[in-house]
């Protein structure tokens, strides 16, 4: 039977499955219920019709009272990319949907293909673990001043899409301060190395819980005219648009717009808006 002769509804529900199994590890009845409001039974019925139609894909696992994917497992329902798990998260709601696709009779539409970072099923499901469970992990890390990889000590707490690509927010025992970490540059699996040191979780991120505001403004080197134009397309109130962000996503959010805190285009119509305060955003737009 082809994925897409089943009813849409079907299809929601074992693209679920497909998506906790794959990045999670596991996936269990109590979940698929909780997602879609029905009863156990229910939920139990539609992972064993799953399995009818990919027998090979998944095998109970008594010791984590779950089904887990087999070495075999291969996707049938979704894409097996890391945004499909990460959207279920609510981390970025820009995403496309696991569920775009069902025929649910939208207008055309269009999209630019982008390129979709190499990410390890293995190496999120330890650290969406480990931030879970509140463990430190042991992981090789490939960065600019180590491209080949340098072991480390993380104890991460939040996953984060930002500026096109993934990353992880983490307490980073090498520098003994909060950094974040790119999905695609972890090398080989982490592993766990047990509980977190006192106040190294996210409750203790003193960067992350601070709330800036980034107030943007026409560009004013543009005629009145054109920045009143510019100033609809952005919705803003009075010539001005306030948004609130967490103080290490500044960066990120101001590059999502097109602003180079540290350049200003030659040509104002390339730049369209500009920072209206700069200096209260100071710490969070330095280059580290």
């Amino acid at each position: 039977m082809e994925a897409t002769s089943l009813p849409w509804d079907t299809q929601a529900r074992y693209r679920l499955i497909e998506i906790l199994a794959l990045w999670e590890g596991r996936v269990t009845a109590s979940q698929i219920g909780a997602v879609f409001g029905i009863g156990r039974q229910q939920s139990q019925k539609i992972i064993r019709q799953y399995r009818e139609l990919a027998p090979s894909s998944l095998i109970y696992d008594e010791s984590r009272k779950g089904f887990v994917p087999t070495e075999d497992f291969s996707p049938l329902f979704t894409l097996g990319r890391v945004e499909e798990y990460l959207h279920l998260q609510g981390a970025n709601h820009q995403l496309d949907s696991p569920f775009t696709g069902l025929s649910l009779g939208a207008a055309n539409t269009e999209a630019l293909p982008m390129p979709s970072r190499e990410i390890s099923p293995l190496v999120v499901r330890e650290i969406v673990k480990a931030a879970r469970q509140g463990l430190r992990l042991e992981v090789n890390y490939a960065s600019f001043s180590n491209p080949q990889g340098e072991d480390r000590i993380l104890v991460p707490h939040t996953l984060v899409f930002a500026a096109g690509r993934w990353h992880v927010r983490a307490f980073c025992e090498k520098h003994l301060q909060y950094r974040d970490f790119v999905l695609s540059r972890f090398r080989d699996v982490p592993e766990s190395c047990g509980s977190m040191l006192d106040n190294h979780d996210g409750m203790h991120d003193a960067d992350w819980h601070a709330q800036v505001e980034v107030r943007l403004i026409p560009d004013r080197r543009l005629p009145e005219v054109e920045r009143s134009l510019i100033a609809r397309d952005y919705g803003m109130e009075n010539g001005e648009l306030a948004l609130t962000c967490r103080g290490p996503l500044v960066l990120y959010a101001l590059r999502e717009l097109g602003l180079n805190p540290h350049h200003t285009e030659v040509n104002p119509r390339a730049q369209q808006i500009e920072i209206a305060n700069p200096d209260a955003l100071a710490k969070w737009i330095r280059w580290d």
